[in-house]
């Protein structure tokens, strides 16, 4: 499967709505994004890009930017398609596909929009899964769980004065709140997807849509996902829907994120593929291959003694300021922090030796030497996490560097062929806990 698929348009009336196509399994998935999309820069976050590898496992995976948003024509913000103008265009994007029926997965601001579908058009909709989403957002009598127009507005404006910048992460996805790479991600995403004014058009225009009348008229099988602590979308949205959709599947999960991609997306997953195709794959079955970078201060503790407390705090935040700048740098994801050290995962690993070098040249002007370990092996899927005994010896490899040394398994070194990397051999070396012995290189940038 392509790393990033091709984007291709589908004309809907005068518009041109981009669309991608993944996977070859017997079942079509029409997936309805929320508010705002990129159809290219989602591949960039490898959470969601391997959430839509999962689902084009078994089934083949129609994405598309809804007009005004992403890489679809643009539209002036006071003229934002309507619900019926986005169910015209989802039928442009299947009839271009080639897609007679297929199932729709719409999540969050998408959910409306897959019932108004799926009510009109049931000879094409083969089922609906709802993530996140809601019927109605606004409060009313009869809809008490609803936010009230005040704090819409407030959030309206919060989102407009930050956006770009990664604005409401910590709503969107708790998990990932003091992430910085992910939070500069996600204005990266904010910035390309649409602009401010756009936003909070869209926003307001969601809050506006009120789907209650049609959910009885849902006559495909549909199912219902949520995450009890969904802070975006209280759990009362997805219960109202279960309790009026006829038939309708429900299933809570533990969990705050309303990001669909983060958290446990596996859980996500399972429930969904068993769903559409009668069947669930092994969670064990969830395996990558990643190249795994780990680095740690040379001589931590001595520099903190000499330091104290305090200057050694401020030195460990620009030491980490400096890493997540490289990891941003080289598209590598950090996994985890621990003391004085880092955990990092990449998709390739020439990145990986190339950012581990950067962070060491960079952080020599605030007097420090750091010691990093890269291996490259199949590691375990674990939500935002990974594990696995790839982890554990890219660990041991760390710990086997000298200060100022970038030590490298020969897996690595065998890969980056041709890269203009350059290679001196350490010998072969037992490491803690792992079987065998294991021929280290210590690693650079070809003179």
């Amino acid at each position: 499967m392509a790393e990033h698929p091709e984007t291709r348009y589908a004309k809907s009336g005068d518009c041109h709505i981009a669309y991608q196509v993944v996977g070859r399994g017997p079942l079509d998935v029409v997936f309805i994004p929320g508010f705002v999309s990129h159809v290219e820069h989602c591949w960039e976050e490898p959470r969601w890009a391997r959430f839509f590898r999962r689902l084009a496992s078994f089934a083949r995976l129609i994405i598309f930017d809804k007009r005004g948003t992403g890489m679809s024509d643009p539209v002036p913000v006071v003229q934002l398609p309507t619900l019926e103008q986005r169910m015209d265009d989802v039928r442009a994007v299947m009839d271009a596909a080639g897609s007679e029926r297929a199932a729709l997965l719409g999540v969050s601001e998408g959910g409306p929009l897959s019932l108004l579908f799926a009510a009109t058009h049931p000879d094409r909709t083969a089922a609906i899964v709802l993530m996140g989403t809601f019927a109605r957002i606004a409060w009313a009598p009869d809809y008490t769980f609803g936010t009230p127009p005040e704090e819409y507005d407030a959030l309206l404006q919060r989102m407009e004065q930050g956006w770009g910048k990664g604005v409401l992460l910590s709503a969107l996805a708790p998990s990932l709140a003091n992430d910085a790479a992910a939070r500069e991600w996600w204005g990266r995403f904010q910035r390309q997807a649409c602009s401010p004014g756009a936003a909070v058009a869209l926003l307001r225009m969601a809050y506006e849509i009120d789907a209650r009348p049609i959910l009885p008229a849902i006559r495909v099988p549909a199912l219902i996902l949520h995450r009890v602590g969904d802070r975006i979308m209280p759990i009362d949205h997805a219960r109202y829907l279960a309790q009026r959709i006829p038939g309708a599947e429900y299933a809570e999960f533990p969990g705050d994120d309303h990001f669909f991609f983060i958290g446990d997306a596996n859980a996500y997953l399972e429930r969904i593929e068993e769903f559409l195709t009668g069947q669930r794959h092994d969670r064990e079955s969830d395996r990558v291959l990643a190249t795994v970078l780990f680095a740690d201060i040379a001589g931590s503790t001595e520099r903190a003694a000499q330091l104290g407390d305090a200057r050694w705090h401020e030195l460990l935040d620009n030491f980490y300021g400096v890493a997540r700048r490289q990891l941003e740098r080289f598209r590598g994801r950090e996994v985890d922090t621990a003391g004085d050290g880092f955990f990092a995962a990449f998709d390739g690993p020439a990145r990986a030796v190339r950012c581990a070098a950067a962070i060491g040249s960079s952080v020599r002007s605030l007097g420090l030497e750091i010691r990093a370990g890269v291996h490259t092996g199949e590691c375990e899927v674990m939500g935002a996490k990974i594990g696995g005994i790839a982890v554990h010896i890219g660990a041991r490899i760390a710990n086997a560097a000298s200060p100022g040394e970038v030590l490298v398994s020969s897996t690595v070194k065998d890969l980056v062929a041709g890269s203009g990397l350059a290679f001196r051999d350490r010998g072969a070396r037992e490491l803690k806990g792992v079987p065998g012995q294991w021929r280290l290189y210590a690693a650079s940038e070809a003179s």
